[in-house]
């Protein structure tokens, strides 16, 4: 039994899992058990100022432990970088777009968009990108799941927001797509574009079963970013990035950013090494933001937030 959120973009991720799996193991049944998040229920506040990102995962994880299902599917980027204690990632995917696309009935980039023009997002990190780029745009929060942050654009509430290009790819909406953000001017948050299987860490039979759903280079990129992000306490309550990518020969590149959610200070850096140990190389990405100033800059944000 796989747990999933009911949003359509979940249920695809879990109807794609369990295609996988049948395929695998042709013999087991595999259904989905469907639940509503309190994430999914908080839709006039942001994240950071409700629970973070563990309210999208919470009833699946007591789903499993209930023994209700065996394994819940997640898009990384929503999964706490500190799990509790009792579950494990048995498998990351291979990634899907880990880009931010631009959506807008109107205009084709960010850089058309007019003096006082209204762009939604959910993310603190695309907040503090795009005030650091566009001081003269607006950005509004923007909550609630892919068809519901469409519909207020179609709305008319929004001139422009901004989403993960893999969740339009995922669910068949490629044309919405106006334009794709450069990870050079729009670093991705962690994990983004990647999914990922949490079991009980007791369920000593799943990971082998699951196993041959990992994917080796992606679960290597994500190891690397989630480290930076869980170095400077992996919260979504600050506008922190990081993005791996293979930089041949044996090596990983990954690049981060914090900044303040105005845009106003934001420190970048970049850091290359083994990919045999993403691990180590997102605890020294972490130092060079250090040597940027990030936590001056994160200390700003929590006082913000006092």
């Amino acid at each position: 039994m796989i747990a999933s959120r009911e949003s359509r973009l979940a249920m695809w991720q879990a109807e794609h899992v369990r295609a996988m799996l049948q395929e695998l193991y042709p013999q087991a049944s595999v259904e989905i058990l469907g639940m509503t998040t309190r994430g999914d229920q908080i839709l006039d506040r942001t994240l950071s100022k409700v629970g973070g990102k563990g309210l999208f995962v919470k009833e699946l994880e007591v789903a499993m432990a209930e023994g209700r299902a065996d394994l819940a599917v997640h898009s990384l980027k929503d999964v706490p970088m500190e799990l509790p204690e009792g579950f494990c990632l048995a498998a990351v995917l291979e990634r899907e777009d880990p880009r931010d696309a631009f959506v807008s009935g109107k205009y084709a980039t960010l850089d058309e968009l007019p003096a006082g023009a209204v762009v939604g997002t959910s993310s603190l990190r695309r907040q503090a990108l795009i005030a650091a780029r566009f001081p003269h745009l607006q950005v509004r929060p923007l909550r609630g799941n892919l068809d519901t942050r469409m519909g207020k654009l179609d709305r008319g509430d929004y001139d422009a927001i901004i989403l993960a290009a893999a969740g339009l790819k995922r669910l068949g909406l490629p044309e919405r797509i106006r334009s794709l953000l450069d990870p050079v001017d729009s670093l991705p948050a962690p994990g983004q574009g990647a999914m990922a299987i949490e079991v009980l860490s007791a369920r000593t039979d799943l990971p082998g079963l699951l196993a041959p759903l990992n994917h080796a280079p992606t679960a290597a990129a994500v190891t690397a970013e989630r480290a930076l992000s869980r170095a400077f306490g992996g919260s979504c309550q600050i506008p922190l990035a990081a993005f791996a990518e293979a930089a041949g020969a044996g090596q990983m590149r990954l690049r981060g950013m914090v900044g303040m959610p105005d845009g106003s200070r934001i420190a970048r850096a970049e850091v290359s090494g083994p990919d045999g140990d993403p691990e180590q190389l997102g605890k020294n990405l972490a130092q060079a933001l250090r040597a940027q100033g990030a936590e001056a800059i994160l200390d700003a944000c929590r006082s913000s937030d006092a």
